[in-house]
């Protein structure tokens, strides 16, 4: 027998589950111009009839189905699925599972020309997408989305498709609320990797090639919400070990002379090129000072006496002479060249990453060489000692979300905020084991305190540790046994040079259209109204801690905004 169920995006379909295990999906809403996504399961149970090698096609039917896309949700292998390897030590009990397996994540498009097959005992998955327009509103209202499976029934000989037969017949109303979901005003960039693209698909760096890959996954980042994009005037100092270092991927062309040094923009002013083209808003200029403490200079290659050479690494004092005269004049030039393209005001600065408390000192020299500088812009870096704020060192700082609580308490002004491998007891994230429900939480969490910025370093990282290798993304999610599965990469690398999605994306991508809608809530309610609804349904208070771990808890916070939204319209009409 054939069985198929409408659920929704917020479920992980494994393998080996019932079907029966899963929640009905069959009403959602959603506002006009947003993304809405649930997934169709189906299984096969052997009851006599053999039809588990035959090739399925789905049908849409509806006011809504033009506007839909499906896709095939593919498992991966997930060997570290938690911080701890193959135990659940320390996990806090809102993981789906805490052992090595095959995870669902990847999203492909259908193959069979567009059709699918049945794996008989097996449970899937189709992912199911429809973009509504904005710009509709005679699609306001309930509208019902037929979802038709057919099967081929061959000739007596099975070689000649004589006929379909229709195995499963499924319906989702979705109810299009009149009233447009507003543009996002939250700043968000997971750190776009140029280099893991060049050696994944084998092509020079700045090649054509090259660059009609970066701006390919570009896109797909900004479809998803990222609309600031990592900009490696030089090349990253990020997870490098002492002494080692990553493939060159620096914008900015140096010249060293006898007088000093000289710029050129070439590089730098095609991406700023291909970002615009692309939609990104801001750019997020590389670091200035090696990770983990400021101590030295990013890898630098410029042009002497005609030929190419490093001039700056891991073996420069960060705080030497040589170095801060460079640094000085690259700012000063860079400032001038990007005040003339006009983009001077999209540009965010750091010094190093993730600097602790033994850090401070190393941090104050490096932010004092270039702080007058960039007096007029945004310096901003992920850490999360407090010690760093209180002294002044950085006015933007970017506290993970299990420390951010002191920085809320002194209610520092356009707070940021970020996760990473680090992040994993009750605080949202979006590793493989977890509840997508918890990856979602971070919307409704980033609402409540007014966070304008998220951060997150892994949209395509394809290294293991200290980015000494390669590795093969669609078999290492854990960066070889690095970090928990989902942290490293939330793109797979297509055979053509584009990115595949996952659902841990899409679903971060949700959260960011609950933020919306929280703020598109507002316009009608104050913010402590919508406050007090979100936390009415979690039913206790809403904290960076407090996530919801089952799809139908973040489905009812959703539900209830829509619901609040759809009532305030209703009574301007």
């Amino acid at each position: 027998m054939f069985r198929t169920k409408i659920v929704s995006s917020l479920e992980k379909a494994f393998l080996e589950e019932s079907i029966d295990k899963h929640e009905r999906l069959e009403r959602i809403s959603a506002l006009r111009g947003e993304r809405v996504s649930f997934q169709l399961l189906y299984t096969y149970e052997l009851d006599g009839e053999e039809i588990f090698q035959r090739l399925c096609a789905l049908k849409l039917e509806g006011a809504l189905s033009e506007y839909a896309t499906v896709r095939l949700v593919r498992e991966v292998p997930v060997t570290k699925p938690v911080p701890w390897g193959y135990f659940d030590e320390g996990c806090d009990g809102g993981y789906l599972r805490t052992t090595p397996g095959l995870y669902p994540d990847l999203l492909e498009p259908l193959s069979y020309r567009g059709k699918f097959r049945i794996m008989r005992g097996a449970l899937c998955a189709l992912w199911i997408d429809i973009e509504i327009p904005e710009n509709k509103p005679e699609l306001v209202g309930e509208q019902v989305l037929t979802l038709t499976s057919t099967i081929d029934v061959p000739d007596k000989y099975g070689r000649v498709i004589v006929d379909t037969k229709v195995i499963g017949v499924d319906k989702i109303t979705i109810d299009v609320i009149n009233a447009v979901l507003p543009k996002q005003t939250l700043k968000f960039t997971q750190w776009f990797h140029c280099d893991c693209l060049a050696d994944y698909y084998r092509v020079p760096i700045w090649s054509e090639r090259h660059w009609e890959i970066i701006e390919s996954f570009a896109r797909t980042a900004v479809k998803n919400g990222i609309n600031m994009l990592l900009t490696p005037v030089f090349t990253p100092p990020l997870d490098t070990a002492v002494g080692g270092e990553r493939p060159t991927t620096q914008l900015a062309g140096v010249k060293k002379t006898d007088k000093g040094y000289r710029f050129n923009w070439r590089l730098f002013d095609r991406w700023v090129e291909m970002c615009d083209r692309v939609g990104i808003e801001y750019f997020e200029i590389s670091h200035l000072f090696t990770q983990w403490g400021a101590e030295h200079a990013p890898k630098i290659v410029a042009e002497v006496d005609g030929e190419d050479r490093k001039i700056f690494g891991w073996e420069t004092d960060a705080h030497g002479e040589e170095y801060t005269a460079f640094l000085r004049s690259f700012i000063k030039a860079f400032i001038r060249h990007a005040k003339a393209l006009g983009i001077d005001r999209r540009c965010f600065f750091h010094i190093s990453d993730e600097p602790s408390e033994r850090h401070l000192d190393s941090y104050k020299k490096a932010k004092s060489t270039v702080s007058r500088l960039l007096s007029d812009y945004v310096i901003m870096d992920a850490l999360s000692d407090y010690e760093f704020y209180r002294r002044g060192l950085v006015k933007t700082p970017i506290p993970s979300t299990d420390h951010i609580k002191p920085f809320i308490e002194a209610k520092v002004e356009n707070l940021w905020t970020y996760y990473c491998c680090g992040q994993y007891d009750k605080v949202s994230n979006r590793f493989h084991s977890m509840p997508s429900a918890r990856n979602r939480s971070i919307g409704m969490q980033m609402y409540k305190y007014n966070i304008v910025g998220f951060l997150h370093w892994g949209y395509n990282f394809y290294y293991n540790c200290s980015s000494v290798d390669l590795v093969n993304p669609y078999m290492e999610a854990s960066g070889e046994k690095w970090v928990s599965a989902g942290d490293a990469h939330s793109v797979y690398p297509a055979p053509d040079g584009t990115a595949y999605e996952s659902i841990r994306l899409l679903v971060f991508a949700d959260a960011l259209a609950d933020m919306r809608a929280m703020q598109r809530c507002e316009e009608f309610y104050s913010h402590e109204e919508v406050v007090a609804a979100i936390e009415e349904v979690l039913g206790e208070e809403l904290t960076f801690d407090r996530c919801a771990l089952r799809s139908e808890e973040m489905l009812a916070v959703r539900e209830k905004i829509n619901s609040m939204i759809k009532v305030a319209v209703s009574k301007q009409a």
